[in-house]
């Protein structure tokens, strides 16, 4: 576990994004309520009236023939971000709303991971590395 605390400031945030594009391809997949999970690691569950939704490897999805919805790149936001820090998700929205991309976002306690089109991942990338280096920049302008 980090032992740095984790940042709220925006700008901070902003300036220590630091993403990393996970290797691989991960699903959004649906499965009804008590769906066994034992049998994988998904990297997120969301437990809704409707069903569960999942996050899992592609491969998993596929061998198991699970419903896929949403075929994405994973991308993990390595600065350690706080659960209550106020507009980092809005920041990182706009910027790739801008850029005609979409995201999912999942915030863990410790990073955030964003979730996008696998087609557009390298696009994502340069968006938040741009978003990163603005942020820099005003920080060391005097």
């Amino acid at each position: 576990m980090p032992d740095a605390l984790p940042i709220t400031n925006l700008q901070q945030l902003l300036c220590s994004l630091e993403p990393l594009l996970q290797p691989g391809t991960y699903v959004y997949a649906t499965l009804p309520h008590g769906t066994d999970l034992s049998c994988c690691s998904p990297i997120a569950i969301i437990r809704e009236a409707e069903g569960m939704t999942v996050v899992v490897d592609a491969d998993i999805a596929q061998r198991l023939g699970w419903p896929v919805l949403f075929c994405a790149a994973w991308i993990t936001l390595q600065v350690h971000s706080d659960l209550q820090a106020v507009g980092l998700t809005a920041a990182i929205a706009t910027a790739l709303a801008q850029a005609g991309l979409s995201c999912n976002v999942v915030a863990g306690a410790f990073h955030d991971h964003l979730f996008v089109p696998v087609k557009d991942a390298q696009a994502a990338m340069r968006v938040l590395h741009a978003l990163q280096h603005r942020a820099q920049d005003a920080e060391a302008a005097p």
